[in-house]
């Protein structure tokens, strides 16, 4: 699924405010009562779907195999497991949070003095006549024997000296795990690792953690996550629920979505009004036709793929189309090493 990090959220009151002008003649004769309208808004919630639910992240602490998931939990995305960190308490902000960054690329020249730069790489240099650059001495890391230019989850990319890179992929894409804690420290984790799940309701379908092949495992169960070692720091991306710190129910905000929810909440209103005897039938006929039109637009856009999602198809179609047709030739490809050496043996 397609992360959310970006959308906005307005608070129920606030919602139910706007729904109140609309119906201020109502409102003034207090014949709006909130509290009949929250199961609503949590139905329509729910009718839109993962997407609008905000995106979280969090590093828990495993202490005895298990650790509690945070409050706001709903619907688990991915996790990986900590390993070592740096933490710099140059941080004076008291706002705490958790989150992955890209390593930005950085281009060096083509000649490099290994002996000179202040990425110096300690193997390099201790293979070269200037055995004693001021960078490599009294280094408490072991020096890197090699820099990989290929995947290697044991062996990070880069120079071991500086600021480790981690994989994450088969693709060579590097990621930091920043961890900002309310002591004003900001640990930067040096390697992680994944972690296998059991699949349970509350893991959502593409979680990659269920294809893992690990020994690290892991479960949910009534609240809390399990694992099958005993301490360690677990990084825990997921989805939460629909409400704020102070544990207010949210809705989206947005220009495309917001006239569902207000045209929903208005047939609520005139449809208890009319069940206490209020004349209001051609406004319930109204509002019924706006409410359904609303609902179709607002389903329209939540479940319109965005363009990774439409890539992600169109490469899941052209390896199927390329299975029917090709796959059937491969042993008489030209680039086929059998079908060279046989060529080869003919010729002969």
């Amino acid at each position: 699924m397609d992360f959310n990090y970006t959308l906005r959220y307005r608070t129920f009151d606030q919602l139910l405010e706007d729904v109140t002008i609309d119906l201020n003649t109502f409102a003034l004769e207090n014949m709006i009562e909130p509290q009949q309208l929250i199961k609503l808004v949590k139905k329509l919630n729910y009718d839109l779907g993962l997407r609008i639910n905000q995106t979280r992240e969090v590093v828990l602490e495993v202490c005895h195999g298990r650790v509690k998931l945070p409050d706001d939990f709903y619907v688990f995305n991915h996790a990986l497991i900590c390993g070592e960190y740096t933490e710099n308490v140059g941080y004076d902000g008291m706002a705490g949070g958790t989150n992955i960054q890209e390593v930005p690329y950085v281009e060096v020249p083509a000649t490099v003095d290994t002996c000179t730069i202040p990425t110096v790489n300690c193997s390099t240099c201790n293979h070269n006549p200037c055995n004693n650059t001021a960078a490599c001495e009294g280094s408490v890391r072991p020096p890197q024997n090699y820099i990989p230019t290929e995947f290697d989850p044991n062996s990070p990319y880069g120079d071991t000296c500086i600021r480790p890179r981690v994989f994450m992929n088969c693709k060579g894409d590097k990621y930091e795990l920043i961890q900002i804690v309310r002591t004003g420290a900001t640990r930067t984790f040096r390697n992680l690792r994944p972690l296998r799940m059991r699949q349970s309701q509350e893991i959502h379908c593409d979680c990659p953690n269920i294809h893992y092949n690990t020994r690290d495992e892991g479960w949910l169960k009534g609240g809390f996550l399990f694992t099958n070692f005993e301490t360690g720091r677990v990084y825990l991306n997921y989805q939460g629920e629909m409400t704020n710190e102070n544990g207010e129910l949210l809705v989206p905000d947005h220009d495309l979505l917001n006239e569902y929810y207000e045209y929903a909440l208005k047939q609520r209103i005139i449809e208890n009004l009319f069940l206490n005897g209020e004349d209001v039938s051609q406004r319930m006929q109204l509002v019924e036709q706006r409410t359904k039109a609303a609902r179709n637009a607002a389903l329209t856009l939540v479940n319109t793929p965005n363009f990774k999602e439409m890539e992600k198809l169109w490469w899941t179609n052209r390896r199927a189309q390329y299975s029917k047709y090709y796959d059937m030739f491969k042993s008489y490809s030209p680039n086929n090493s059998l079908y060279r050496a046989m060529s080869n043996t003919n010729v002969r």
